[in-house]
């Protein structure tokens, strides 16, 4: 994937679990939503795999260990081993392990899924800043996480302690609505100290090679909810993506994204990998996807004609993201996307 700005989605003539090896999916808003499996995900995950396409979930999440998503998810009928989950405490562990020492102790701040991603490094997971650790390591630690174990970060991390997060999530999605996620928690460390951790989760570089190394995957499509996370993460790891909306992406979202945040593939749900994707074409002042035409107007992104919401949204993109160039599309598109229901 060329890292200069995509101007329009990409057409595939195969399906999509064909033309690559390895699907790279986020969870919650992907596969799941508040613990329940998303509409046609577990029906579509079953004909990709069995059509010879490798699943791997992809999380941000270092609460929950891989054998724990992995139950979860064979009891949603997704049948998957801990070898198929990666999450962003194993790539913080791996970070941590080649920058200190063999069998070093690092200060958890966090929950189960750290701490066995860490003694799977060969390093020893500690409670207190006065256990001498090599490193600190902030990852999601639930609702119940006690509010002093931000002060152990604190003192070590003031002491000199090198600093590690799984990610930098502000928010995460509970069944109840929006609550803080990781990136919350360690705001609170940086505000204390005024130092800057290490990341490791989604969008960065740590995660996709985590991702890549326990995969073995050698054509991966990342399919993500989330343009911040989950296809930010495909760009910088120069690999294609489908973004699914399903999750927290809506259409004017979309129509804004910059270049680091904008799909190769847009699709209504996982039914996207069965499926080609149609092409977008290029039509007088206007792109053509399907039955309709959009183009760029003075103040508003214009639609034309009729068919399938998704193609309408397809073109959109199009005449949003030429206008917009290596920038943000300021035009509104609000009419052209009530007009396709979105």
């Amino acid at each position: 994937m060329s890292q200069t700005a995509r101007t329009r989605p990409e057409a595939s003539e195969q399906a999509l679990s064909e033309a690559y090896d390895t699907a790279l999916l986020d969870l919650d808003g992907v596969v799941y939503a508040g613990g329940n499996a998303i509409a046609h995900a577990v029906a579509s995950l079953g004909t990709a795999r069995s059509g010879g396409m490798h699943l791997a979930y992809v999380t941000n999440n270092a609460l929950r260990t891989p054998d724990a998503v992995a139950e979860h998810l064979s009891e949603l009928g997704i049948p998957t081993g801990a070898d198929d989950v990666i999450t962003s405490a194993q790539a913080v562990a791996r970070l941590i392990s080649e920058q200190v020492p063999a069998a070093a102790r690092v200060l958890v701040i966090g929950g189960e899924g750290l701490r066995v991603a860490l003694r799977e490094r060969g390093l020893k997971p500690v409670e207190s800043a006065d256990d001498d650790p090599a490193a600190v390591v902030q990852g999601f630690g639930g609702p119940d996480l006690p509010w002093g174990r931000f002060a152990e970060a604190s003192y070590a991390v003031a002491r000199g302690v090198p600093w590690f997060a799984s990610n930098t999530d502000l928010t995460i999605p509970s069944a109840r609505g929006i609550a803080p996620g990781n990136g919350a928690a360690v705001e609170v460390v940086r505000i204390a100290t005024g130092a800057e951790p290490q990341v490791a989760g989604k969008p960065l570089p740590p995660m996709h090679r985590e991702t890549i190394l326990r995969t073995g995957a050698k054509r991966p499509l990342v399919v993500g909810d989330r343009l911040d996370t989950d296809i930010e993460g495909a760009f910088n790891g120069e690999v294609d993506s489908l973004l699914v909306l399903t999750g927290v992406t809506d259409g004017a979202q979309l129509l804004a994204a910059p270049p680091q945040h904008r799909p190769t593939y847009v699709d209504a749900d996982l039914r996207g990998l069965l499926t080609g994707q149609p092409e977008v074409v290029e039509e007088g002042d206007g792109f053509r996807c399907g039955g309709w035409t959009a183009q760029a107007g003075s103040e508003h992104l214009e639609l034309a004609g009729e068919g399938e919401a998704l193609d309408g949204l397809r073109a959109l993109c199009a005449a949003a993201w030429t206008a917009a160039g290596d920038g943000t599309c300021e035009l509104d598109g609000g009419k052209a996307l009530a007009r396709l229901g979105l």
